[in-house]
């Protein structure tokens, strides 16, 4: 395997920026949105749960249902090559009985009863305890929603290692949105709500310079 340079690293992350319309005629090839697809897929979660799902949206008359509840996306949503919107798992089947996570723990995972129902156990001491996330259905979500970020991420990270533009969307009626999901990509919207969307193509433009705080003022060395 060959690893990148420091130098090379640090050129990709300057390169990424959050690119607000696309060139509308250029198409990501199919392998490259794979291998972007792969990066989220093997994405670190918490516990290894992987509570999440993509829903890549390429009908262009379901981004048009999504474009007026999306004020994030206006220029998104018609120019972009592909456009992913990322779900998180809802309380029902994050709860540690729960028969997603019984699935995680014996067919994904692949553990013994033994390991399993340790792990199991940990995780609901973790759930209830730890992190209180049983306060309420909205604690237990956004845990969720923090994983998904994790593949964004790396998503976006990888799409430019292909020199492939993305960009972030947060800007967007959540509650619209999920009727949407329900009523028109078929969505069960009691385990599974709208965490970030974001697309993916190629740049129409240079990007302004990238600005960011130093280094010293957002890190301490102990």
């Amino acid at each position: 395997m060959k690893f990148l340079q420091n130098n090379h690293i640090i050129e990709l992350f300057n390169f990424r920026h959050a690119c607000k319309i696309f060139d509308a005629d250029k198409k990501i090839p199919k392998e490259d949105f794979l291998t972007i697809l792969e990066s989220a897929r093997l994405s670190p979660s918490s516990f290894g749960f992987e509570p999440w799902k993509f829903i890549v949206v390429q009908d262009m008359k379901l981004r048009e249902k999504l474009l007026p509840a999306t004020w994030g996306a206006q220029n998104i949503l018609p120019t972009a090559s592909h456009y992913v919107i990322i779900l998180a798992r809802k309380k029902p089947s994050l709860l540690a009985e729960s028969d997603y996570i019984s699935y995680m723990l014996y067919d994904v995972h692949k553990f013994t009863k033994e390991k399993a129902e340790a792990r199991r156990a940990k995780y609901k001491k973790f759930q209830e305890e730890d992190f209180n996330l049983l306060e309420s259905s909205r604690a237990i979500f956004d845990w969720a929603c923090k994983q998904t970020y994790i593949a964004l991420g790396n998503m976006m990270t990888a799409a430019a290692m292909l020199g492939i533009d993305s960009c972030a969307v947060e800007g967007f009626e959540a509650k619209k949105i999920e009727e949407i999901l329900k009523n028109d990509f078929k969505i069960d919207t009691d385990l599974f709500g709208v965490s970030v969307m974001a697309g993916f193509g190629y740049r129409l433009k240079e990007p302004p310079k990238k600005t960011r705080q130093n280094l010293k003022d957002i890190v301490e060395w102990k």
